[in-house]
C-alpha cells in the first residue's frame, strides 16, 4: 500500500467563524483505494500559497511511500532543504498529511487510531470550551462584559463542562510584548471574579492571553489573577522567546500553559527543560502530527508535565487531538469547539456528553467527513486564518477583543 493521491479542501465555517476563517482539510488516497483525512493548522501564509506548500511536501517526501513509514517521512520533511529545525509552515503541511496517514492505517487494520498508539489510557476525555456568546448576547460587547461571560459560563457548566476558557486581556498586536493597560488588568480581575462567582468550585478557570505581554507585564497581570485560582495562565508572553517563560513561572502562582504556536518536540523541550510550562497545548495540525506529539507526551511525563491539546480549527484536527488524548496517561484536558458546523462536517461522529468525549471503536479517526458540505463552503476571503491587529495597546481608551476570527471588514 502506497500513498498515491492528494486533494485539498479550503473550507470556511459560517459566521461568526468559531475555529478561524478557514480550515485546510487534506484527503489522501492510496494505490489500494483507501482514503485518509487530515487537517493542516497553518496560517502564516494564505490558503492558496499553503495549498502549494502541502502539495510540495506530499510530492517531494510522501508520494509513493508506505503510510506506515511515518518516522521516515517526518525526518525527510524536518531535514528538507538542509534545515533540521522546526519550520511552522512546512510542519503545518506535514502535520495534516501525517494525520491522514494514521486515518488510513486505522482503516486498513479496521482499528481506531488510538489502538495503534498503545490503546486507551483515558477512555473519557475531559473537555473544555471557550466562552462563546449565547444567542441573546451582543457578539461585539460580549468579550468585555463580565456579566455576559459569567452567564455563558453558567450555561456551559449546566452542560457538564468542568473548565471554561476566556481571554479579556487583549489586544493581540504585532508590536510584540507590551505592558498591560491598567484598564485591561482591572477588566481581567473583574472577569475572573464574575466567572468564579458564577461557577463556584464546579469548573476551572482557564485564563488565555495569546502571548501579548512582556515578561514583566505578564507577571503584573498574573499576580493580580492569583486569588481566583485559574487552572492555567496561557501563553502569557510571545512564543519567540521560550526562555522567558521560566521567569513568569517563577513569579506567578498559576500553572503556565503554552503550545498552540509551537511545532515539534524540539520547541516544546525548551519550556520543559527550563520549567517554563507544566501544561503543554499542542495543536496536532501544526505541531508535527500524532506520532510527534505522542513522543512529546512521553517527554512531558519525565518532567511531570501534563498535556492539553489545543483546538482552534476544524473537526478533523479535533479528532486527531482526541485520539492522542485518550492514549496518554498525562492528559489534563482537551479543547473542544462543538458548533453545528463542526458536528455536521463529520456527521456528528464526535459528541461532547456531560463535559467529556468518549471515542468509538470505529476504524481510523472514526469520523465520516461530509465532503460535499466542505466543498459547499469554500473560502473566498483574503485574510489569514487568524490575524493580529496593527495598532498598539490603547492605554487611554481601553481595548476590545471581538473574539475568534471576526468578519474581514471589521
Amino acid at each position: 500500500m502506497k500513498l498515491d493521491g492528494l486533494d485539498i479542501l479550503i473550507t470556511a465555517p459560517p459566521s461568526p467563524g468559531w475555529g478561524g476563517r478557514y480550515w485546510i482539510l487534506v484527503k489522501v488516497t492510496t494505490d489500494t483505494g483507501l482514503t485518509g483525512w487530515g487537517e493542516c493548522y497553518a496560517s502564516s501564509v494564505g490558503p492558496d500559497a499553503m495549498r502549494h506548500v502541502i502539495e510540495d511536501v506530499f510530492d517531494r517526501h510522501m508520494r509513493g511511500e508506505s503510510p506506515e513509514n511515518i518516522e521516515l517521512m517526518f525526518r525527510r520533511v524536518y531535514s528538507s532543504g538542509f534545515t533540521q529545525r522546526p519550520d511552522l509552515t512546512v510542519m503545518g503541511a506535514f502535520s495534516g498529511l501525517e494525520i491522514a496517514c494514521w486515518d488510513i492505517l486505522g482503516k486498513a487494520r479496521d482499528r481506531p487510531v488510538y489502538a495503534l498508539l498503545g490503546g486507551q489510557m483515558t477512555p473519557k476525555v475531559r473537555a473544555y470550551t471557550y466562552l462563546y456568546p449565547l444567542p441573546h448576547h451582543d457578539v461585539t460587547r460580549f468579550w468585555t462584559d463580565p456579566d455576559a461571560q459569567a452567564e455563558a459560563a453558567r450555561e456551559y457548566v449546566k452542560q457538564g463542562y468542568t473548565a471554561v476558557k476566556f481571554d479579556p486581556a487583549g489586544p493581540y498586536t504585532i508590536h510584540g510584548g507590551h505592558q498591560p493597560a491598567l484598564t485591561d488588568i482591572a477588566l481581567s480581575v473583574e472577569m475572573c471574579k464574575a466567572i468564579r462567582d458564577a461557577v463556584g468550585n464546579r469548573a476551572d478557570l482557564l485564563f488565555g492571553t495569546h502571548g501579548q505581554f512582556t515578561t514583566s507585564g505578564a507577571i503584573r497581570l498574573g499576580q493580580a489573577l492569583e486569588p481566583y485560582l485559574p487552572l492555567w495562565y496561557e501563553e502569557p508572553i510571545p512564543p519567540d522567546n521560550l526562555l522567558e517563560f521560566a521567569e513568569v513561572a517563577r513569579a506567578v502562582r498559576i500553572p503556565i500553559a503554552t503550545g498552540e504556536r509551537l511545532t515539534t518536540k524540539a520547541e516544546f523541550a525548551t519550556v520543559l527543560r527550563t520549567g517554563g510550562a507544566k501544561i503543554l497545548q499542542p495543536a496536532l495540525g501544526r505541531a508535527g502530527g500524532i506520532w510527534e506529539m505522542k513522543k512529546l507526551a512521553g517527554l512531558a511525563e519525565a518532567f511531570n508535565a501534563e498535556m492539553a491539546p489545543h483546538l482552534y480549527a476544524g473537526p478533523v484536527e479535533w479528532a486527531a487531538n482526541l485520539h492522542l488524548a485518550t492514549s496518554i496517561p498525562n492528559l489534563l484536558i482537551a479543547e473542544t469547539i462543538d458548533t453545528p458546523f463542526h458536528r455536521d462536517l463529520i456527521g456528528a461522529s464526535i459528541r461532547v456528553e456531560n463535559g467529556f468525549v468518549t471515542l468509538s471503536d470505529a476504524p481510523g479517526l472514526g469520523i465520516d467527513v461530509n465532503e460535499d458540505l466542505a466543498r459547499a463552503h469554500p473560502y473566498t476571503g483574503t485574510g489569514l486564518h487568524l490575524e493580529m491587529q496593527a495598532s498598539p495597546c490603547n492605554y487611554q481608551d481601553g481595548n476590545t477583543f471581538t473574539g475568534g476570527a471576526p468578519p474581514e471588514d471589521a
